[in-house]
């Protein structure tokens, strides 16, 4: 930032904070393209620490675009989903322990997306039906992809796709989660679950913007409960 420019800026600042005045300084417009050559950054070497059953550990060197060398520590993620599963005004969430949290947390149903021999990564549109039905023992006759985002940017490539499950059925004969899973069955009004989100009593991220989506799709009518 050259020197009047921010002058200019601590003057705003300065300005908006005055005792009585609310107003925040106006942001710059948003890009509309998120690519910059500026902030690119080029990976010249990479090695990999942990190569795990679907995780891979690694510590790449990486050269900015004004010449600077950095490390960077991430985690190559297949990529996973995650279901807003709404039956009868009810949102389908699930009980489970966390080991990185050291906590019991409520969550919208996930999963991570499979690897075949070939290393080939599974399709969202099919693994969101076979984790519902494995986490819940539900079944969606439709399905909307709401949208896509990345969960933790900073160290781990993963990236979740956000379904809205809807006009559910129980799978018969349904035995349960996977062996390696203990998981809760929750079902919750939907007001209810939006509300806990809303009072901060949900700590998970998928499962917040889940149910913050759902809200803003029961506004706008899209959906009723």
């Amino acid at each position: 930032m050259t020197g009047a420019r921010a002058r200019r800026t601590r003057f705003t600042l300065a300005a908006a904070l005055r005792p009585g005045r609310v107003a925040l300084p106006r942001a710059p417009p948003y890009p509309a393209d998120m690519q910059d050559d500026e902030l690119l950054e080029t990976t010249v070497d990479r090695r990999v620490i942990h190569a795990g059953r679907y995780l891979t550990f690694r510590v790449d060197t990486i050269a900015d675009a004004r010449g600077g060398r950095h490390t960077r520590d991430w985690v190559e993620h297949p990529g996973a989903v995650a279901m807003v599963a709404v039956d009868s005004g009810d949102v389908l969430l699930v009980r489970q322990y966390r080991t990185p949290a050291a906590r019991v947390l409520l969550e919208i149903p996930a999963g991570t997306l499979d690897r075949d021999a070939t290393g080939a990564i599974e399709d969202p549109a099919l693994a969101a039906p076979r984790e519902l039905g494995e986490e819940t023992g539900f079944r969606a006759a439709s399905w909307r992809l709401l949208g896509r985002f990345f969960p933790a940017p900073g160290f781990a490539s993963e990236s979740m796709h956000l379904y809205l499950a809807t006009d559910l059925s129980a799978i018969e004969g349904y035995a349960g989660p996977e062996p390696d899973e203990r998981i809760d069955l929750v079902r919750m009004p939907v007001r209810d679950a939006v509300a806990m989100a809303d009072r901060g009593e949900i700590e998970d991220g998928k499962t917040l913007i889940g149910l913050f989506w759902l809200d803003r799709l029961l506004a706008r009518g899209e959906i009723t409960a």
